[in-house]
């Protein structure tokens, strides 16, 4: 994942290289240096460069083609993307290592407020929330959601005056007694509780807000790039067999040994890496607004049942669409004869008990939650369960009669929206329950490990003869001009227009390429000074 392979190339003062440019296709450029070594291809004067050192202005080779004359660009950017985004990858990974394991953490954590002792037979819902609404009258119910196995407590989740945006207050109420078993801070529509909520938000923003959505949204564009770079570098690679490009090469140390843990890890790795970045994606700030836009052209955005009431009336039929006709331009007619008595029927509810049993009848099995009615909305229930198979359909209830007035099934969601929806639920590890979360463990695990030893294989490559404490040095610059003109502008255009859908990669992009041009412009002239003494 970070940073691969020796440096090759000219030396790193600007001269021409000492053996001929051939050298740099022979197979002894694979063969790494023992630690503490200069590689052979470093002249001796040279060893001790400063890392980040710009090459002068050399004589540039001929172009050449295919492979070889890309895997030094390849290897620049992933040497630099690794070096510099590992950091933000770093922290990425841990906290999301710590939220893989934190829905097990909540059973244990808070398993009094998340279980009861089953009993003969539960209790009606409004009683449920009347306990609710007695023990927080601080709060307003807004929804609840329905244990799906025996022993589950019922959440009521209430929104309060001190609530942060996504967060309710969730009471806990036991189903069988209406006994308030506790109440905790719930977070997002999965119901994360407060460690969960904590790792969620880190993982996301560091706790630092809008602010911190920057980081998210850098490490996550870069990940794949980095991924990718690496996976073509490692493939790339002369080895004496295909074995060892699934696992580790023994007999082999230092540097070399961890250039082949590093690499067969992430060849291994680099599936799972390059999901988590486009799921990762789908919900930043930049590149989420742009994936919206596109699934929005395409027809294919994520559908929402419609509760929209339209005065519909008790008694008004139907149990899909219908139902909204009976009551329209019947506004300021209850002074009129024969109106008495009508001033409280927009009022009339079934009640929440009805509302579920009508969302039973319509098939709705398993867990769900149901949103209570505001002014001129019904009752929306919908599943929650987002395990394979998923179950998320979700139907709209009028309250007046208890009658279905829209339903949406999961099964008629678009193929862009379903993907969506599933590839974001595998980010979070709910898709496939704990199988699921022990995968994200072992990937970020796996993360962790491929930065680490990419910044050892960085420490190795240092020159040890003079400057003890140097770190490794980076490929020369100038090796885009080695790439054919027919590759060059093909990947120039498709670099333009990925780094102007993601917004946060460009722009980072912009800002290395920045920075890279000042520090050769700075070793020019210092270079030009020093010749001249």
């Amino acid at each position: 994942m970070a940073i691969d392979d020796p440096v090759q190339g000219p030396r790193t003062d600007g001269s021409p290289p000492a053996t001929p440019p051939a050298r740099e296709t022979a197979p002894a450029r694979e063969t790494a240096p023992a630690r503490g070594t200069v590689p052979e291809t470093a002249p001796a004067d040279t060893k001790d460069a400063p890392a980040g050192t710009p090459a002068s202005p050399a004589p540039v080779p001929a172009a050449s083609s295919g492979w070889n004359a890309l895997r030094p660009l390849v290897l620049r950017l992933h040497f630099y993307a690794g070096l510099l985004i590992a950091p933000l990858l770093l922290v990425a990974a841990t906290s999301g290592f710590l939220y893989s394991l934190s829905y097990q953490a909540e059973k244990i954590l808070y398993r009094h407020e998340l279980r009861a002792p089953v009993g003969d037979r539960t209790q009606p819902l409004t009683d449920q929330i009347a306990a609710a609404r007695a023990a927080h009258p601080e709060g307003t119910v807004t929804s609840v959601r329905l244990p799906s196995e025996e022993g589950a407590t019922t959440q009521v989740l209430m929104a309060t005056p001190d609530a942060e945006p996504s967060h309710s207050l969730a009471v806990f109420v036991d189903p069988y007694t209406s006994e308030v078993r506790g109440a905790l801070d719930s977070y997002g529509s999965s119901g994360a509780l407060p460690v969960r909520a904590w790792l969620s938000e880190f993982h996301r923003h560091l706790q630092l807000g809008d602010p911190g959505l920057y980081y998210s949204e850098l490490a996550a564009s870069w990940l794949w790039v980095v991924a990718l770079g690496g996976l073509l570098l490692w493939i790339g690679r002369k080895r004496a067999s295909k074995r060892a490009l699934l696992v580790p090469e023994r007999g082999t140390t230092g540097r070399r040994r961890t250039l082949s843990l590093h690499g067969s890890l992430g060849l291994w790795a680099v599936t799972g890496l390059v999901l988590l970045s486009a799921t990762g994606l789908t919900w930043s700030k930049y590149a989420g607004a742009n994936i919206t836009e596109i699934k929005d052209q395409l027809g294919s955005s994520t559908p929402v049942v419609s509760a929209t009431l339209d005065g519909a009336t008790a008694g008004a039929g139907g149990g899909g669409h219908e139902g909204h006709e009976g009551h329209e331009g019947m506004e300021g007619m209850e002074d009129m004869p024969g109106m008495e008595g009508m001033e409280g029927m927009e009022s009339m509810d079934v009640g929440v008990d009805l509302a579920v049993v009508a969302a039973r009848q319509a098939g709705l099995d398993g867990p769900v939650q149901v949103t209570l009615p505001t002014e001129g909305q019904g009752y929306v229930i919908a599943q929650t369960d987002k395990q394979f198979p998923v179950r998320l359909d979700s139907v709209a209830v009028d309250p007046a009669n208890g009658a279905v007035i829209d339903e949406l099934r999961f099964a008629d969601y678009p193929v862009l929206a379903k993907l969506t929806r599933i590839g974001i639920d595998a980010h979070m590890g709910l898709f496939l329950g704990v199988a699921n979360q022990l995968a994200l463990a072992a990937l970020a695990l796996a993360l962790i490990v491929l930065i680490v030893w990419g910044y050892r294989m960085w420490w190795l490559r240092r020159p040890t003869r003079e400057r003890r404490f140097g770190v490794g040095r980076p490929i020369p610059r100038g090796t885009w001009r080695k790439v054919p003109l027919t590759w060059l502008l093909p990947l120039g255009a498709v670099t333009a227009v990925v780094g102007w859908f993601l917004p946060m990669l460009g722009i980072s992009l912009l800002v290395f390429l920045a920075l890279d041009a000042a520090l050769g412009l700075w070793a020019r002239t210092r270079h030009t000074a020093t010749a001249t003494r």
